[in-house]
Protein backbone atom coordinates (compact mmCIF):
# COMPACT_ATOMS: atom_id res chain seq x y z
CA UNK A 1 0.00 0.00 0.00
CA UNK A 2 2.70 2.49 0.80
CA UNK A 3 5.78 1.91 -1.04
CA UNK A 4 7.89 2.44 2.04
CA UNK A 5 11.63 1.30 2.13
CA UNK A 6 13.94 -0.07 4.99
CA UNK A 7 15.64 3.01 5.44
CA UNK A 8 12.26 4.95 5.25
CA UNK A 9 11.15 2.52 8.40
CA UNK A 10 14.22 2.43 9.98
CA UNK A 11 14.15 6.41 10.56
CA UNK A 12 10.39 6.27 11.46
CA UNK A 13 11.43 3.89 14.15
CA UNK A 14 14.21 6.71 15.18
CA UNK A 15 11.93 9.37 15.38
CA UNK A 16 9.00 7.78 17.17
CA UNK A 17 11.59 6.64 19.61
CA UNK A 18 12.83 9.85 20.31
CA UNK A 19 9.05 11.64 20.62
CA UNK A 20 7.39 9.26 22.05
CA UNK A 21 9.62 6.97 24.23
CA UNK A 22 10.99 3.69 24.99
CA UNK A 23 7.96 3.57 27.13
CA UNK A 24 4.97 4.56 25.13
CA UNK A 25 6.25 3.02 21.26
CA UNK A 26 4.97 0.15 21.43
CA UNK A 27 1.55 1.00 22.46
CA UNK A 28 1.59 3.38 19.45
CA UNK A 29 2.80 0.63 17.36
CA UNK A 30 0.10 -1.79 18.49
CA UNK A 31 -2.51 0.72 18.13
CA UNK A 32 -1.61 1.91 14.48
CA UNK A 33 -1.56 -1.89 13.52
CA UNK A 34 -5.22 -2.06 14.77
CA UNK A 35 -6.21 0.91 12.69
CA UNK A 36 -4.29 -0.28 9.64
CA UNK A 37 -5.73 -3.82 10.09
CA UNK A 38 -9.35 -2.05 10.49
CA UNK A 39 -8.86 0.24 7.74
CA UNK A 40 -7.80 -2.73 5.21
CA UNK A 41 -10.51 -5.22 6.37
CA UNK A 42 -13.41 -2.66 5.67
CA UNK A 43 -11.64 -1.69 2.27
CA UNK A 44 -11.75 -5.25 1.40
CA UNK A 45 -14.94 -5.48 2.67
CA UNK A 46 -16.59 -2.77 0.21
CA UNK A 47 -14.68 -4.21 -2.93
CA UNK A 48 -15.83 -7.05 -1.90
CA UNK A 49 -19.38 -6.24 -1.82
CA UNK A 50 -19.20 -4.34 -5.55
CA UNK A 51 -17.57 -6.88 -6.97
CA UNK A 52 -20.80 -9.29 -5.67
CA UNK A 53 -22.95 -5.89 -6.65
CA UNK A 54 -21.12 -5.82 -10.33
CA UNK A 55 -21.79 -9.92 -10.74
CA UNK A 56 -25.67 -9.08 -10.31
CA UNK A 57 -25.65 -6.50 -12.28
CA UNK A 58 -24.31 -8.72 -14.82
CA UNK A 59 -26.26 -11.53 -14.14
CA UNK A 60 -29.67 -9.55 -14.77
CA UNK A 61 -28.35 -8.14 -17.89
CA UNK A 62 -27.50 -11.40 -19.27
CA UNK A 63 -30.85 -12.52 -18.46
CA UNK A 64 -33.01 -9.68 -19.89
CA UNK A 65 -30.77 -10.24 -23.51
CA UNK A 66 -31.68 -13.92 -22.96
CA UNK A 67 -35.05 -12.82 -22.37
CA UNK A 68 -35.13 -10.16 -25.15
CA UNK A 69 -33.88 -13.43 -27.50
CA UNK A 70 -36.44 -15.61 -26.61
CA UNK A 71 -39.54 -13.14 -27.09
CA UNK A 72 -37.47 -12.24 -30.20
CA UNK A 73 -37.53 -15.83 -32.18
CA UNK A 74 -39.82 -18.80 -31.23
CA UNK A 75 -38.91 -21.71 -28.55
CA UNK A 76 -38.79 -24.19 -31.37
CA UNK A 77 -35.67 -22.45 -33.29
CA UNK A 78 -34.16 -21.36 -30.30
CA UNK A 79 -31.22 -24.08 -29.48
CA UNK A 80 -30.87 -26.72 -26.89
CA UNK A 81 -27.86 -25.09 -25.35
CA UNK A 82 -29.65 -22.08 -25.04
CA UNK A 83 -32.31 -23.04 -23.76
CA UNK A 84 -29.98 -24.95 -21.34
CA UNK A 85 -28.01 -21.45 -20.11
CA UNK A 86 -31.47 -19.11 -20.28
CA UNK A 87 -32.86 -21.78 -17.57
CA UNK A 88 -29.35 -21.78 -15.48
CA UNK A 89 -29.56 -17.99 -15.25
CA UNK A 90 -32.67 -17.82 -14.78
CA UNK A 91 -32.94 -20.26 -11.61
CA UNK A 92 -29.43 -18.47 -10.73
CA UNK A 93 -31.27 -14.96 -10.77
CA UNK A 94 -34.33 -16.13 -8.72
CA UNK A 95 -31.77 -17.70 -6.34
CA UNK A 96 -29.81 -14.36 -6.07
CA UNK A 97 -33.15 -12.28 -5.15
CA UNK A 98 -34.47 -15.07 -2.68
CA UNK A 99 -32.47 -13.59 0.36
CA UNK A 100 -33.77 -10.07 -0.55
CA UNK A 101 -37.61 -11.12 -0.82
CA UNK A 102 -40.02 -10.16 1.98
CA UNK A 103 -41.76 -13.27 3.79
CA UNK A 104 -45.53 -12.56 3.67
CA UNK A 105 -46.57 -12.65 7.07
CA UNK A 106 -50.18 -13.43 7.27
CA UNK A 107 -52.07 -10.44 9.39
CA UNK A 108 -55.34 -12.56 8.82
CA UNK A 109 -54.13 -15.21 11.49
CA UNK A 110 -56.89 -16.11 13.76
CA UNK A 111 -56.14 -15.26 17.17
CA UNK A 112 -57.00 -17.72 19.70
CA UNK A 113 -58.96 -16.05 23.26
CA UNK A 114 -58.41 -18.06 26.19
CA UNK A 115 -61.35 -17.47 28.20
Amino acid sequence: MFDIGLWEMIVIAILGLVVLGPERLPTAVRTVTTWYRTIKRMADNVKQELSHELEIDKLHSDLRKAEQFSQDINDQAMPQELKESVNALQEAAQDVQRPYQKTAVSTDAPTQDNK
